[in-house]
């Protein structure tokens, strides 16, 4: 490859917030704040990065969530992976997180966003834009998400959206129905994981039930074909994420991934990491992953980073700024 797939200016837009907590700010903020972690060092909890499935994982993850306390480790939380996402061409970035894991553990609504925020003004220095998106967990009752939406009602100049996320098999999507249209009344957009673990029809349901303007993974659509021309017509955004699929048995293997042949049936597809710390690379590692694995050259990459500006709940403007920076990086790796 003759030109760094590392650097190419783009958009993420599926990061789970928690999910880039790497194993040494794990141990920093326990200590700070006198948490036990149930591993002895950084090793030991690298090595127990190891997922049979989704709930392997979220067992994991929620553990490890134990030593975010206080807004200003959330604003550590997020300020490292901001400096990291701009380092690796990122400039712009939509973080999911979820406040009801949070708070279930007795933190304050206003020290997560405002914490999560900081950072992100912070991050206006690296010319990095973004915003957050509160993801409720959909295999949580309906009233602890009910009970979320309702603070999140006092915080709205922070959020631009609201999402669904967690364990999706045996999970529908339906009964956040009166959240997600309320939420949309208040001009909130509207995202949703679905078709990762469960099939077209979470996908289906996610859209009708939610009017979900993207969809997060999506992967399982494939087996829709109906579904696929839906989606391609409408350009419904598609946020793949290539190495959690594979770290969590989604694929087999990243060859195997259906990114070939989702960008084939013309579906609007962008690259993106999930969980970083737990899934072995950030999102300038997935494209240089699926780059050598598919053999994509600088219009097929200039292609994803694209989609991820216009999938983007970015300004106009903002947007015309990246497409831009695309089309300046797209020019300068000709040949």
């Amino acid at each position: 490859m003759t030109f760094d797939a590392m650097l190419l200016p783009k958009a993420e837009l599926h990061l789970h917030i928690e999910g880039t907590l790497e194993p040494e700010l794990a141990f920093e903020l326990a200590a700070r704040n006198g948490v036990q972690l149930p591993f002895a060092s950084v090793g030991e909890l690298r090595a127990a990065y190891s997922f049979t499935d989704l709930q392997s994982f979220l067992d994991l993850y929620y553990a490890c969530m134990e030593v975010l306390r206080t807004r200003e480790d959330f604003r550590d939380l997020a300020a490292a992976y901001l400096r990291r996402a701009a380092a690796q061409g990122v400039r712009h970035a939509e973080l999911f997180f979820d406040v009801q894991a949070h708070t279930a553990r007795g933190l304050a609504f206003a020290d997560v966003v405002g914490g999560l925020q900081d950072a992100l003004d912070d991050a206006a220095l690296l010319g990095l834009s973004g915003g957050l998106i509160l993801c409720f967990l959909r295999d949580q009752p309906i009233e602890d998400a009910e009970a979320a939406w309702a603070e999140a009602k006092g915080h709205l100049r922070a959020i631009i959206g609201v999402g669904l996320d967690s364990a999706e098999v045996g999970n529908p999507a339906g009964k956040f129905e009166g959240i997600f249209a309320e939420a949309r009344a208040l001009g909130l957009h509207a995202v949703a994981h679905a078709g990762e673990e469960g099939g077209p029809e979470y996908v289906w349901d996610a859209l009708r039930s939610l009017g979900a303007e993207r969809i997060d993974h999506g992967i399982r659509s494939l087996e829709d074909p109906e579904l696929v021309r839906h989606l391609a017509d409408h350009r419904v955004p598609l946020t793949v994420c290539p190495f959690s699929n594979v770290r969590l048995r989604a694929v087999d293997t990243l060859a195997d991934h259906p990114l070939p042949a989702m960008l084939r049936a013309g579906l609007h597809v962008t690259v993106n990491s999930d969980d970083p710390a737990y899934f072995g690379g950030y999102v300038g590692e997935n494209i240089e992953a699926v780059a050598e694995q598919f053999v994509l050259g600088r219009e097929d990459l200039a292609l994803l980073a694209r989609n991820s500006v216009a999938a983007s709940f970015a300004s106009e403007e903002r947007k015309a700024e990246l497409s831009a920076e695309i089309d300046a990086w797209e020019g300068s790796h000709g040949g």
